[in-house]
């Protein structure tokens, strides 16, 4: 589903956020990756979409050779992309319902399936008593969950969480991965990137240690970090 291979991205001759990255996710999977500020976590975010082009090496997602993509090809390569930021990125004058309509109508989706489609997901996410709501009534948590409930109201192959507990509580940052394992367990391949290693090791599965932009470590951890 996600294949780097002898991937590398130089900012300029003295700079390379990513140096020979070799990385294959599988369909279904769901992975972390996990490493310190500067390591590279964000490079691969970027190259996956297609906001920075590999220096060398090929990014291959579902079967496209994401490199090689024109520029009016990639809003529709994006569509297979499910994206979750840390800054959720509501639209502030847009209630949730229309916060999370908003990706399908920008697909040109029919108004018929957005109202059969969008009280679905709200109601999936545990946010249907706050589709009239605007994003500063609500918590961050819940914030968070309509962020994540835009992402995947349009059935994307992949979601990307680009630190997506990182301004939220502690509690809640559980509460956000469990409904990211929960998407995963419906066949959706997850790729979560965070700094939060006691969370990552608490859940455990696939860790991918980024570190000096190189993959330091592969490895699968069982719930509550023993090594499996």
């Amino acid at each position: 589903m996600i294949e780097l291979s002898h991937v590398s991205l130089k900012y300029d001759r003295q700079t390379s956020a990513l140096e020979d990255v070799n990385l294959s996710v599988d369909e279904g999977e769901f992975v972390f990756i996990v490493g310190p500020s500067g390591a590279g976590k964000s490079s691969i975010i970027k190259l996956l979409l297609r906001e920075k082009v590999a220096s060398s090496g090929i990014v291959t997602v579902d079967g496209v050779n994401v490199g090689r993509l024109k520029q009016r090809q990639i809003p529709q390569y994006r569509r297979k992309l499910g994206v979750v930021f840390q800054d959720f990125r509501l639209i502030p004058n847009m209630t949730v319902y229309d916060n999370v309509a908003f990706s399908m109508r920008v697909t040109d989706a029919a108004n018929k399936v957005i109202r059969n489609r969008v009280p679905y997901i709200l109601n999936l996410m545990g946010l249907e008593k706050k589709a009239k709501r605007f994003p500063h009534e609500i918590s961050g948590g819940e914030q968070q969950r309509v962020a994540l409930a835009r992402a995947l109201v349009n059935d994307p192959p992949i979601i990307i969480a680009d630190e997506p507990t990182g301004n939220i509580d502690p509690e809640l940052s559980y509460e956000i991965v469990e409904l990211l394992e929960g998407i995963n367990a419906c066949g959706t391949t997850v790729l979560m990137v965070t700094h939060e290693h006691e969370m990552v090791h608490h859940f455990g599965g696939r860790i991918i240690t980024i570190e000096h932009g190189t993959i330091a470590r592969d490895e699968v951890l069982k719930k509550g970090g023993a090594r499996g």
